[in-house]
């Protein structure tokens, strides 16, 4: 098979891609590295199935050849991503869906959508179903990801209605391994960052609320599971084992042996009181569960930030202490962690495009030190 990953050099597209090249397909990775790392792909340039086009998917999605599926990752993830490119955001989750779901329909290629937990905003009902038709504020400042990826379903619903395209929706809950950016300002990546560094844990609000953390390759294994099927879902892909902040502060602190203390904020607006999916229907649709537990993939993570020292110390600096929930307006600069950002070096066809490019490393927003949303930034 040969499969089209848009996002492909994000946290989540790239462990993806990995393992579709791991069980024998050919993969073609298209990405601007707006939100993501060059060296997650590195590994991957020799390989002869393998395909990397540096392109912007919301201006164009052309792939040359056959393309037996889409599967569509690309967009800012994390919110410090997608408060500091707003307009960017719901671009990728409009235009950019639209562009990969017409690429899909002049292949006859399967689509998959990355959505997300975050189109249950700050749910009403708990565990969440997706029969549940989401708590979203459509314009508060965490609106342009959730809405983004709300309106990328519909879209994908319609070309599945209108043209009877064969799509397929998973809704990803909190994902977390190697590869995370250390300053993306999620909640594993910033108290492993803090703790292995020295720095106090920001937790915000009384650090009861929850969520449910599910390991990267647990994860991959869902959207391998849906990519081929011909169900269309949409299915909750995550952990549903429960764990308040508090908690998961209290293990990353034991796994490092770090003296870091522990320092509260105001929770930020919008911020979801509690997060678990109910994964029924994928289990007994796609057979697929989570089977990673939480101290073996704390372990694997810690494991993986360790081994980046250099990484870690100007992730610290972008992290540290209470975030405003800001947007960055016109003209003003987002400030920028030194040395966090990594410059483009992998060659491939750059598309002209009106995004100015990867951005800086950003300093997290408020809302980032309690959310784990992955597809793939």
């Amino acid at each position: 098979m040969r499969v089209a990953v848009t996002g492909g050099g994000g946290f989540l597209g790239s462990h993806l891609c990995e393992a579709l090249l791991r069980r024998g397909d050919s993969v073609v990775c298209l990405d601007d590295f707006s939100t993501s790392d060059p060296s997650n792909i590195a590994h991957l340039l020799s390989d002869p199935a393998f395909e990397f086009q540096h392109v912007d998917v919301c201006v164009s999605v052309e792939v040359d050849g056959r393309v037996d599926a889409v599967a569509h990752l690309a967009s800012p993830a994390s919110p410090p991503d997608y408060l500091r490119r707003p307009l960017e955001t719901l671009a990728v989750g409009s235009r950019g869906t639209e562009n990969a779901l017409r690429l899909a329909l002049r292949h006859g290629a399967r689509f998959v959508l990355a959505s997300t937990s975050e189109v249950y905003g700050d749910p009403l009902t708990h565990p969440q179903e997706e029969t549940y038709w989401g708590n979203v504020n459509p314009i508060g400042p965490r609106s342009v990801y959730d809405e983004a990826k709300r309106y990328a379903e519909a879209v994908s619903a319609a070309y599945r209605r209108t043209h009877g395209l064969d799509v397929g929706i998973a809704r990803i809950f909190n994902t977390y391994g190697p590869r995370m950016r250390p300053h993306d300002g999620r909640v594993v990546s910033s108290f492993i960052t803090q703790a292995l560094t020295g720095e106090p844990l920001t937790v915000y609000g009384d650090g009861e609320q929850t969520r449910s953390f599910c390991f990267v390759d647990d994860l991959v294994r869902g959207l391998l599971a849906l990519l081929d099927s011909s169900e269309a879902g949409p299915f909750n892909l995550g952990n549903p084992v429960e764990h308040t902040v508090r908690e998961l502060a209290g293990m990353v602190l034991e796994m490092t042996g770090s003296a870091s203390e522990v320092q509260y904020h105001p929770l930020p607006v919008d911020d979801p009181v509690r997060r678990r999916p109910v994964i029924t229907r994928a289990r007994e649709a796609l057979g697929w569960e989570p089977e990673i537990g939480i101290t073996e993939g704390l372990r694997r993570t810690v494991a993986y930030f360790g081994a980046r020292p250099d990484l870690l110390g100007a992730a610290a600096a972008a992290i540290r202490g209470g975030q405003d929930e800001t947007v960055p307006v016109a003209g003003q600069a987002a400030p920028v962690a030194a040395g966090a950002a990594t410059p483009q070096t992998i060659p491939g066809p750059a598309v002209a495009v009106a995004d100015p490019g990867p951005a800086p490393a950003p300093t997290p927003a408020s809302a980032s030190a309690q959310e784990l949303s992955a597809s793939g930034g």
